[in-house]
């Protein structure tokens, strides 16, 4: 089992952020600057095409981190960030890309494609996880969520439905056809992000992944627009959800 290598660490505004590897995975920490006590960890999918310091990233993870008092981490997914793309990436992107040159619906091949890389992305997330929990300030008996939209719910959806830890979780914005077995195996409370208007995925198709949770305790927010529109309050209403679900700091024993 790979442990966290640290490879660059920051502070601003009482937040640390480290750049971190699990094996040849690259991730980055987020984690408040003052107090001893053990906080919950949340881990945190990013969209495609993007990597795990992008700016809406970067923005959810402070906030979590300064409202919430949370650890947070993101890895960037197969293909993404630094990471290497395999031939199979370059194939489907192409593909992506021709489509949507030509005007032609790109969901079929977005959900293609992101669940081969939840295939990938899973285990690479639980590695991750395991070697988290090593450190101090985490430790293996804290609550631990996850929060992902578009292909981080691809992937986290996957992710959940297989993996304890996990106790509370954010979705949203994706397609129910691949991923509804899954849902239907996750029973943890559930907050679920929908676009009205989203030009790439009916609401029907929306409604129809989060009918699919078996949580009892699941949240759908519906927001008017498309689907690039959705509210920057949405990121204050999954804080607190996570301190709903997650709870605040947990004394470390002496």
């Amino acid at each position: 089992m790979h442990s966290a290598h640290f490879t660059a660490e920051t502070s601003s505004n009482g937040v640390i952020e480290r750049d971190f590897t699990v094996g040849e995975v690259t991730g980055a920490l987020w984690s408040p600057a003052s107090g001893s006590d053990r906080t919950p960890l949340v881990l945190m999918g990013h969209g495609g095409g993007m990597h795990r310091k992008a700016p809406a990233m970067t923005g959810r993870a402070q906030r979590l981190v300064a409202d919430g008092g949370f650890h947070v981490a993101a890895i960037d997914a197969p293909g993404h960030g630094g990471r290497p793309r395999t031939a199979h990436d370059e194939q489907e992107i192409a593909v992506m890309q021709q489509a949507m040159a030509a005007g032609e619906p790109v969901g079929p091949i977005v959900r293609r494609y992101n669940a081969h890389l939840a295939e990938r992305a899973v285990p690479e997330w639980q590695a991750t996880l395991d070697a988290l929990q090593e450190l101090p300030e985490i430790g293996a008996e804290g609550q631990v969520g996850y929060y992902g939209l578009n292909m981080g719910t691809a992937i986290g959806v996957p992710l959940a439905a297989v993996e304890p830890r996990i106790t509370a979780a954010v979705f949203g914005l994706f397609w129910p056809e691949s991923l509804v077995e899954a849902a239907r195996q996750i029973t943890v409370p559930i907050e679920f992000a929908l676009q009205w208007d989203d030009e790439h995925i009916p609401r029907e198709s929306g409604l129809a992944l989060f009918d699919a949770f078996a949580s009892k305790d699941k949240t759908l927010h519906a927001n008017a627009g498309l689907h690039k529109d959705l509210p920057r309050f949405e990121a204050d209403s999954a804080v607190r959800f996570f301190v709903r679900h997650l709870g605040g700091a947990v004394t470390q024993p002496a």
